[in-house]
């Protein structure tokens, strides 16, 4: 029910002082991830900042990972862009040099239809013969993957998963319905984690899990082993970490916190911008609520 397991990072992407991409601190925060829970990493998704990179630095960025820790866990490329001809090439060239999976988001600012979608995806998914991720994140995109979009999408035999990041239970619940039982359905948004699984979700694609990643699985274990109780525990005091890692436009807080808490890993590039010194500090407090769970 899991394809890639229950726990993934949607992973960042550090840079170095001169902007430019840091592949050795990007294989050491890819062993760290894995050490502290992740089963998958989503690269150059939009955590990763996929906007701002070009194609050359996505593919090292996929070859990063993969040296790294490609025998230890999933390594999904983020290859979603609002260009379907764009997405295509780039998820060919994810293929050749070996991920796992793909991850490709709604096409944005261009508002395509259902139809205009749907096809979109469906151009991705059989481009290669990889599995892919179904991103569905209105708020970023301006588009909703409908229910009966993602059913009809859900029918291509290389389409095996759903990211939710609707934050609407009610459109989730509607999801688990009518998709089918053994279609996956991932929590996009930490705080939603738990209320997902709860209609039917199998975990998440977090990212959150670079700081509390151990007790995230936890959280994940509890409840899939009946332990409602120690669950929505662990969920509670994981609140005020979800909480500070969205005071700002993700992945500044990530970033901030990780170059605080773990080592340097530079600044968003522009159009965003470093998180602030409140926010930092929320993040650093939070983890420290996180670690006592």
């Amino acid at each position: 029910m899991a394809p890639f397991g229950s726990l993934l990072t949607a992973m960042i992407t550090p840079f170095r002082e001169d902007g430019m991409v840091d592949f050795e601190r990007t294989a050491r925060l890819a062993n760290y991830l894995v050490d502290t829970g992740s089963e998958g990493l989503v690269v150059t998704g939009t955590t990763g900042e996929s906007p701002t990179l070009s194609d050359v630095e996505m593919i090292a960025m996929y070859r990063a990972v993969l040296d790294a820790v490609g025998d230890r866990c999933h390594v999904i490329a983020g290859t979603g862009t609002n260009d379907t001809a764009h997405s295509v090439e780039l998820s060919r060239k994810a293929a050749e040099v070996g991920v796992h999976g793909l991850m490709a988001v709604t096409p944005y600012y261009s508002r395509p239809s259902q139809e205009g979608i749907r096809a979109h995806f469906e151009a991705i998914a059989s481009s290669t013969d990889l599995p892919l991720i179904i991103y569905n994140i209105p708020s970023r995109t301006g588009r909703l993957v409908e229910v009966e979009t993602l059913a009809r999408l859900a029918e291509h035999e290389n389409i095996v998963a759903t990211k939710d990041a609707v934050e609407d239970i009610g459109f989730t619940s509607a999801c688990r319905q009518w998709l089918p039982l053994d279609f996956p359905i991932y929590s996009g948004a930490d705080a939603y984690t738990l209320p997902i699984m709860a209609v039917g979700g199998v975990g998440c694609i977090s990212v959150l899990s670079h700081f509390a990643g151990l007790n995230i699985k936890r959280m994940i274990e509890a409840f899939t082993a009946g332990d409602v109780r120690e669950a929505e525990r662990l969920h509670r005091g994981l609140m005020p970490l979800f909480a500070a890692g969205f005071m700002e436009p993700n992945p500044s807080p990530t970033k901030a916190g990780l170059t605080e808490l773990w080592e340097p890993v530079g600044n968003p590039r522009l159009p965003l911008l470093a998180a602030a010194g409140e926010t930092t500090k929320a993040i650093v407090e939070a983890v420290g609520i996180s670690e006592a769970l």
